[in-house]
């Protein structure tokens, strides 16, 4: 596959516009491919979580009490599964990904991209063995962690891989990649779920020893591609980085752009030399990025996604489906998120990030609605809907969950991966996903909770939450379509009409401390 590129450089106005020489190869491709493997691992998880927990076997086993409690007659439908050791289970991965985020950072700066995807995959190896083959709740909640420390360091490295590998032009499908594994590894997760279930009493142990399979592809396959331009040339291998920079652009005509990989290198290493770049992150000129980025992750797990995604068998169930129906379920809203990631790829570059967001949110926010609103007149809480209900309430979980797919999923990824210089990035990329880690955890150790206590009125709570991103996006988000990733503070930050006020230059100088 191959095609010409070409993107304009800073003061291409008054200087003469300048252009990036390539092809998109086949290997960029392949690389993307290859590091996409990391979000694999991550839906696998964020998948196969909520099928285990709805497993008797693994109920017996680990939480007797929740056992119980589910099976015993007239039980209230909204709190038959809440426990906070089981939520623990489902949570403790990723608050052990949020402190890995950090020391992840450094090690996508020190090692390079490449080396820190093998470490996850590698932490993501130990993590599935321990907990297939564990025989008490303290093994599991080990293994969970390791599965976590693996997690935050392949979501630290491979959304920067992939932004750092990809032309402009095709920033945001390639980055997208990362994204539709995700979906595709929930999707997985769901299928591996409802054949298990069939091996009672452990069918658990196969579930979460699939776990292994998305590593070992990520590991492996790693070991055949490059690391990225930018990386070798910030670690002082800057020929061998030129030499990727062809290999990856399928030619020799990379002039301009090592040019400006190797400035924004050399900026950042003077920057860094004179101050750290986690303090560097607390100027004026670091608050557009990181506000962004961070606003990104709160808003992506406020959609209540992860909810859903996490806990689908056991929404299900409580919606009134028997346990099989619940895992097929989850299996169509799987089916439903890998096709919608599908049309995130196709668009993003073409219509924008700022559109795709503000339609999901619109879209979003009729479904929650009206799931809430359902909910609230046909599930009691001693009783269950009707199957026409219970079918309308399956529908609308595909529509909200398509929306999110080809939006909130993909770009709460996209977005804070190429909108960091370079001097902040790794640093920056790794404040996004500790707080992506963060608010994961809480949803995680609390939606079963706050089921039943708000009941059907979670929805509700969730659509407001779209309200406010929705009116975020409008005002505070620029678009970054097509901008090259080392161009950004020109292109994007000093021309926004909020956010140019934290740059002093010129006429913008006394607002900055107004930023």
């Amino acid at each position: 596959m191959t095609g010409g590129f070409a993107v304009s450089k800073p003061g291409a106005a008054a200087a003469g516009r300048r252009e990036f020489r390539g092809k998109i190869t086949w290997y960029v491709w392949i690389c993307g491919i290859v590091a996409a493997t990391s979000g694999l691992m991550f839906g696998y998880d964020i998948g196969i979580s909520g099928g285990v927990t709805a497993m008797d076997g693994f109920l017996a086993r680990f939480f007797p009490a929740v056992h119980a409690r589910k099976h015993r007659a007239r039980e209230n439908n909204y709190c038959k599964f809440d426990d906070q050791r089981l939520q623990l289970f489902t949570s403790s991965l990723y608050l052990a990904a949020l402190a890995a985020s950090f020391a992840a950072s450094r090690a996508c700066t020190r090692l390079g991209r490449r080396r820190t995807m093998q470490a996850a995959a590698a932490l993501f190896l130990a993590g599935s063995a321990l907990c297939a083959g564990a025989t008490g709740l303290a093994m599991l909640i080990v293994g969970r962690v390791c599965l976590g420390v693996g997690v935050g360091f392949g979501n630290q490295a491979a959304p920067l891989f992939l932004s750092e590998i990809a032309p402009a032009h095709i920033r945001g499908a390639l980055n997208i990649l990362f994204q539709l594994n995700v979906t595709v590894g929930i999707l997985i997760a769901s299928v591996v779920n409802y054949f298990a279930s069939a091996f009672h009493p452990d069918g658990w142990r196969y579930s979460l020893g699939g776990a292994a399979v998305p590593a070992a592809v990520l590991f492996l396959g790693s070991l055949a591609i490059t690391e990225t331009p930018t990386s070798l040339v910030e670690r002082r291998r800057a020929e061998e980085g030129r030499r990727t920079l062809e290999k990856i652009r399928g030619t020799a005509d990379v002039d301009d752009e090592f040019d400006e990989i190797r400035a924004a290198c050399d900026t950042a290493a003077a920057l860094n030399a004179e101050e750290r770049p986690y303090r560097r992150l607390l100027r004026p000129e670091s608050r557009p990025p990181l506000v962004i980025a961070v606003a990104m992750q709160v808003f992506q797990q406020f959609t209540g996604i992860n909810a859903i995604m996490f806990y689908a068998p056991v929404l299900f169930q409580t919606m009134g489906f028997e346990a099989d129906g619940s895992l097929l379920s989850a299996v169509v809203t799987g089916c439903v998120n890998v096709a919608s990631t599908i049309v995130s790829i196709v668009l993003v570059d073409k219509v924008g990030r700022r559109k795709l967001l503000l339609e999901a949110c619109a879209q979003m926010l009729v479904a929650q609605t009206a799931v809430g609103g359902i909910m609230l007149a046909h599930v009691r809480a001693d009783g269950s809907p009707s199957s026409a209900w219970a079918v309308a309430i399956v529908v609308l979980i595909c529509v909200y969950v398509s929306s999110f797919a080809w939006s909130w999923g993909p770009l709460g990824w996209l977005v804070p991966s190429e909108t960091f210089p370079l001097e902040t990035r790794t640093a920056g990329f790794s404040i996004a996903v500790s707080s992506n880690m963060l608010f994961t955890f809480l949803i995680a150790q609390a939606f079963l909770s706050m089921m039943c206590s708000m009941r059907a009125f979670i929805f509700f709570f969730f659509a407001a939450w779209i309200v406010v991103m929705g009116a975020f996006v409008l005002v505070f988000l620029p678009e970054t379509k097509g901008v090259p990733i080392d161009e950004m503070v020109d292109r994007v930050w000093r021309r926004h009409w909020f956010w140019k006020r934290c740059f002093g230059d010129g006429a913008n100088e006394a607002r900055v401390n107004n930023c």
